[in-house]
């Protein structure tokens, strides 16, 4: 399966935007706001991840996100039953399902979708009869990836932390292994969505996978518009991306 260059979409997770309006209290600066803005900027879609300990984004934001924001909107969830109730109520385009735990800063790898088969599966079922489509954030594994594909699952995004924090031959071996990865997915009839620790350094080897048709980029986008602005982060980030993809070429 090959995807042309035109199909690789950009989704902006604005979650620490929201992070450091909650350091000090109030309604600035505004989540929301900043979705508009990186919309206009380029970005295809808004990422949010709502804790369970609500440490960011809050519920009121992802309310206001889907009535505002005129771009598909990705809601991050845990496999919980509040979180569930939260998704069917706001309808968004897509859930997210990711592995949370209370005492972790980031989310630190991907889900295991063979061991909390069960469980996912359910939510994966209810998300679906609601029409919407279901993500998993999972390593790129065979077994997981074809667990993604059996419970129903409509995308997969890997997770590109590994690969991000290596170095060298190593970052080359973990590049190598999400591109198996995304074909595989593509294989499989799985959306191959890509994320997590993506930088101006590290994007371009990714955006030229040919089976990943989007990429979800948050912290460093929003650290990186303190010093440049969010939309001329975001433009820059786009073009990085389009560059790769239309050059074909994978390397690290």
């Amino acid at each position: 399966m090959t995807v042309s260059a035109e199909t690789l979409r950009l989704g902006v997770n604005i979650d620490h935007v929201a992070t450091v309006r909650n350091a000090r209290g109030g309604v600035h600066p505004d989540p929301v706001d900043a979705a508009m803005m990186a919309i206009e900027a380029g970005a295809d879609g808004i990422t949010a991840h709502l804790r369970e300990d609500r440490r960011h984004i809050r519920d009121d934001d992802i309310a206001r996100l889907k009535a505002t924001i005129t771009r598909p909107l990705n809601f991050e969830m845990a496999a919980t039953e509040e979180m569930l109730k939260i998704a069917l109520e706001h309808a968004p385009n897509a859930a997210c399902i990711v592995p949370e735990r209370r005492e972790e800063v980031t989310t630190e790898g991907g889900l295991d979708v063979i061991t909390h088969r069960p469980r996912i599966e359910m939510i994966a079922t209810a998300l679906r009869a609601k029409g919407i489509r279901v993500s998993l954030f999972v390593e790129a594994d065979q077994a997981q990836l074809e667990a993604s594909a059996a419970i129903g699952a409509d995308i997969i995004e890997l997770h590109t932390g590994r690969y991000c924090h290596a170095e060298g031959s190593e970052r080359a071996s973990e590049l190598a292994r999400l591109a198996r990865g995304a074909g595989i997915a593509a294989d499989l009839g799985l959306e191959c969505h890509a994320g997590h620790g993506l930088g101006f350094d590290t994007v371009a080897p990714v955006a030229a996978i040919p089976q990943v048709v989007e990429l979800n980029i948050g912290h460093f986008l929003i650290g990186e518009a303190i010093m440049l602005g969010l939309g001329p982060a975001c433009r820059k980030m786009r073009l990085l991306m389009d560059q790769a993809r239309s050059g074909g070429q994978i390397s690290a």
